[in-house]
């Protein structure tokens, strides 16, 4: 019977995009043990989940003398299979230093020349008409043993997850989770509070963040002025987001982790994209998934992969030009079919 770890040890998006890979190997070798291995913070992520061993990789303090004693366990574990999401050393070293007979990650990886199997990590360019999604990447690194097709992440919120949010769904809402780790990617504070002020009167809005995202939260529910916002940041796990976002009417991102939550639990959800662009593979997946962008290219967008602390031209067109009618597009769709 094989026995898998996974590692993705970067961002809370990139663990919930990873378990895609958990879901295609559990159905492939029903049965089999899989392990993921997560940075410190991220394991909340899959507490509850059914079939998944965590270990995590404190990286905040002592992070050489801990990688060293998690070589040591990753090797007493005899894994047959590492697959290695990650694309820096330090997992190519646990990768190359486990022991495993099949060990697979990106060639982009400095420690792939160690790996028994590289694949090529290529993000399409900016407006491709034919990307490939993060999930899919990924699943190039396990279609020698399953298959070529990709499946979707998941998250599993615990009954007592269910049980927290159980009174916010008394009535039908939407959630905006206005905040990201970067600037560039993050929809302005007044634009969101433009959106609020649009939403029909009929839904409760909840705002979703951590607890750094409280101040943010708490300035987009004054400036909006609309008495039906709730301000939960902070207040909610991870997967207690995810259980409140699955049966939101809408969800409102960025370009970040809610993102993938909502996708993970298959909920409907707009994503707004600002200097990125979803042919980058960060997109929604699943059939309840929107992108908003401004609607035509603008020269300096993409800036980059990831986002900036602030805009390098100086005046962040990228979102400034998103109109709020773009984000109400489901409201008079759903107008339309129930003529």
């Amino acid at each position: 019977m094989p026995k898998f770890l996974l590692i993705q040890t970067a961002f809370i998006g990139d663990v919930v995009l990873g378990t895609a890979l958990a879901e295609k190997l559990y159905r492939h070798f029903p049965g089999s043990e899989i392990h993921y291995l997560v940075r410190k913070g991220n394991e909340a992520l899959l507490q509850a989940h059914p079939f998944l061993r965590v270990l995590i990789w404190d990286k905040s303090s002592q992070k050489q003398i801990n990688l060293l004693k998690l070589v040591i366990r990753v090797r007493s574990e005899r894994y047959t299979h590492v697959i290695n999401m990650h694309r820096f050393a330090t997992s190519g070293i646990i990768t190359a230093l486990s022991g495993a007979p099949h060990r697979s990650g990106f060639d982009k990886n400095p420690l792939s020349m160690f790996f028994s199997r590289k694949v090529a990590h290529t993000i399409a360019a900016p407006y491709s008409p034919d990307p490939i999604h993060e999930t899919g990447r990924n699943q190039l690194l396990i279609a020698d043993i399953t298959d070529a097709v990709p499946a979707l992440p998941a998250l599993y919120p615990s009954a007592e997850d269910e049980s927290k949010v159980k009174a916010l769904k008394r009535h039908s809402y939407i959630c905006i989770a206005p905040s990201s780790v970067w600037f560039t990617k993050q929809f302005p504070p007044e634009q969101w509070m433009d959106l609020i002020r649009a939403l029909p009167s009929a839904y409760r809005i909840y705002l979703l963040g951590g607890p750094g995202d409280k101040e943010l939260c708490d300035s987009i529910m004054s400036g909006a002025g609309n008495p039906q916002v709730e301000n939960l940041a902070g207040t909610l796990s991870l997967l207690q987001s995810a259980a409140l976002m699955r049966d939101a009417v809408m969800n409102y991102v960025n370009d970040s982790g809610p993102l993938h939550f909502a996708s993970a639990v298959g909920a409907s959800v707009t994503a707004v994209f600002c200097s990125t662009v979803p042919s980058f593979g960060f997109g929604p997946v699943g059939d309840n998934g929107r992108v908003v962008e401004r609607e035509d290219r603008l020269y300096c967008r993409p800036c980059g992969l990831h986002g900036y602390k602030a805009c390098p031209e100086g005046h962040f067109k990228c979102a400034r030009d998103i109109k709020t009618e773009q984000l109400l597009w489901w409201i008079s769709k759903t107008t339309s079919d129930n003529a």
